[in-house]
């Protein structure tokens, strides 16, 4: 009985694999060779900067669409990117390089604290406890959501807050989508001026929960020559792109104006990451490149 059950499982098994190996040579789909070596320039992150699910979405799309452009790999180093469009037959132009900054600067601005928080570590969850930890409702708090998203290793939580590591962000725009207040934003590398204040609050409240926030008073809004600057939603936005294309004419007007020192030349706001003892050592050829928004 043994005998015959074991053959009979041994026959039903080859029955199964043989349809099994017929089924696939009669359902086998010829996959472009394009895609696969696409896949081989690409990182492998499938951080998702490029709008697709992966860098597998991303390579069959730019093999096939034609109107799926090569430069949409933030990740992608210029070398990469030049190969994939002469892989694919594409004019590559060149992508305006995109960092990652920081809308707040809550230690400068001696936002108090109005509770200590003993829950999960993490700014979504403590963010609807209350309205946060913070005096400011729109402040940074410094959980790390961003950089648990950030697939480059570029976010860091220095001093409670998050810092941006300008030579490892990719401008993939996964911490932005992670921050539950919207403090990130995307931001060319060239720019010339930020402001970093989220708060849609007026002045009076601003003025009592942060030393270092925007009143919306408007000046800027006044100044700026290129008309870059406006209120939007009752925060300050600056359009990067307008302004760079006006140009440094201007002597960042913007700047001049702002009584409270809330808009700043992008070399105020960085600053050095800072590290802890245990990698102090190993970044010591590094510790120049490292750089973080304030």
């Amino acid at each position: 009985m043994v005998t015959v059950s074991i053959l009979t499982m041994f026959g039903l098994g080859l029955v199964c694999a043989g349809i099994l190996a017929a089924a696939s040579k009669i359902f086998y789909v010829q996959e472009n060779p394009k895609v696969a070596a696409a896949l081989e320039l690409l990182p492998g992150a499938n951080c998702g900067g490029c709008g697709f699910a992966g860098c597998e979405g991303y390579a069959k799309a730019v093999v096939t669409d034609p109107n799926v452009p090569a430069n949409r790999c933030v990740a992608c180093p210029k070398e990469s990117i030049v190969a994939l469009g002469e892989l694919t037959g594409k004019t590559v132009a060149e992508a305006e390089p995109l960092v990652s900054m920081r809308r707040c600067d809550v230690n400068n601005g001696h936002v108090v604290q109005r509770y200590v928080y003993h829950g999960i570590p993490s700014c979504a969850a403590a963010s609807v406890i209350r309205g946060g930890t913070n005096t400011c409702a729109w402040s940074c708090l410094g959980f790390g959501d961003c950089v648990q998203a950030c697939p480059f290793g570029a976010m860091k939580i220095v001093d409670d807050i998050a810092c941006v590591d300008i030579q490892r962000c990719t401008g993939c725009g996964l911490c932005t989508k992670a921050c539950p207040r919207g403090i990130l934003e995307l931001i060319p590398l060239r720019s010339r001026v930020c402001i970093p204040c989220n708060s849609r609050d007026k002045g009076k409240a601003v003025m009592d929960a942060c030393k270092a926030g925007c009143i919306k008073c408007g000046k800027c809004v006044r100044t700026c020559p290129a008309k870059a600057i406006s209120l939007v939603d009752g925060r300050i936005e600056i359009n990067q792109k307008q302004c760079l294309e006006y140009g440094p004419e201007c002597g960042q007007a913007c700047v001049g104006a702002c009584a409270r020192k809330i808009l700043r030349p992008i070399a105020l706001v960085n600053a050095p990451v800072k590290e802890n003892a245990a990698s102090a050592s190993d970044a010591g050829d590094n510790e120049n490149k490292e750089a973080a928004n304030a």
